[in-house]
């Protein structure tokens, strides 16, 4: 708090005491110490302040008008208290990876059953965000996976491994009876795409050569567009894994390079676990890469 006020959270917190148990005796309980010093710390309160704060009977305790209104700033400021507290003491004990898409893909399950085994003491959370970033430019994770280009002026990366691109089209489409399609079939089709968080954009295809496109902006628009039949999507493995719904078939896109899968995380201060993540994950790929099914 001010130190030039005198204002301390402990004032608030002893206001806040006495009226949730209606009365200085039990705020004390409550706090662990004297009546009298309830009494004393409710006194600087109202003298820092300048209001008096409470009714008091031989019976009950009420706000006043004052009261209510700094009673409930008061909450406010204490709960905020309360999270930086919680933030700070238990930050390093919960990992959270963004992604936009799709996470890990049919890693994803393997990822979090060894990484509770390894780090136990490490809380993993995995959250998709709608933005380039997966959540990390905007403060929402500790770092993302990501399939698209890196600013790596802002952002450390590492990659961890590549996926090979499918199309998706609707289960009923001529196309769905077929193992595989090429690329240079999708320019007889319109191809719906996510300019934002998605990896596919036109520089798949010589320029002036591409197909119709349709933009959308989610994960879910894309999978919608894909089902009424007009639009085909190209997505790496992950989302056929991801996202198998009914009325979606993923077929394999040939003649294309497969995709780049990195992690990134701040350049400042990373994640005291980012590195163990890394690791992990890359070692998912790699086993992945060397199995029959790749």
């Amino acid at each position: 708090m001010d130190g030039s006020t005198g204002l301390e959270l402990r004032h608030l917190r002893c206001l806040v005491a006495i009226v949730d148990t209606g009365s200085f005796t039990d705020a004390a309980i409550e706090q662990g110490v004297s009546q009298a010093s309830v009494s004393r710390t409710l006194l600087a309160l109202e003298r820092i302040l300048g209001v008096q704060l409470l009714h008091r009977t031989s019976r009950t305790v009420s706000p006043t008008t004052a009261g209510v209104e700094v009673l409930a700033r008061a909450r406010h400021m204490l709960a905020d208290a309360d999270e930086l507290v919680r933030q700070a003491t238990t930050g390093h004990t919960r990992l959270r990876i963004g992604h936009a898409w799709s996470a890990m893909g049919r890693h994803t399950a393997e990822f979090q059953r060894r990484w509770r085994d390894r780090y136990p003491d490490v809380e993993l959370h995995l959250i998709r965000h709608n933005t380039p970033t997966g959540g990390l430019a905007e403060g929402l994770c500790d770092m993302a996976v990501i399939r698209t280009a890196i600013d790596t002026r802002r952002h450390a990366h590492a990659l961890v491994g590549h996926e090979r691109r499918y199309v998706a089209l609707a289960s009923d489409d001529p196309w769905a009876r077929r193992r595989g399609i090429r690329l240079s079939e999708i320019r007889e089709r319109t191809l719906v795409v996510d300019r934002r968080t998605g990896t596919t954009t036109l520089d798949l295809w010589p320029e002036g050569a591409g197909p119709d496109v349709e933009y959308i902006q989610d994960v879910d628009d894309w999978l919608a567009a894909i089902a009424t039949g007009r639009c085909v999507g190209i997505t790496p493995q992950s989302t056929a894994t991801q996202y198998r719904r009914d009325g979606i078939a993923y077929r394999l896109l040939r003649d294309t390079e497969p995709v780049p899968v990195h992690l990134i995380w701040p350049q400042q201060s990373p994640h005291p676990a980012t590195h163990a993540a890394v690791a992990l994950l890359a070692d998912l790929y790699r086993e992945d890469a060397r199995s029959p099914r790749a």
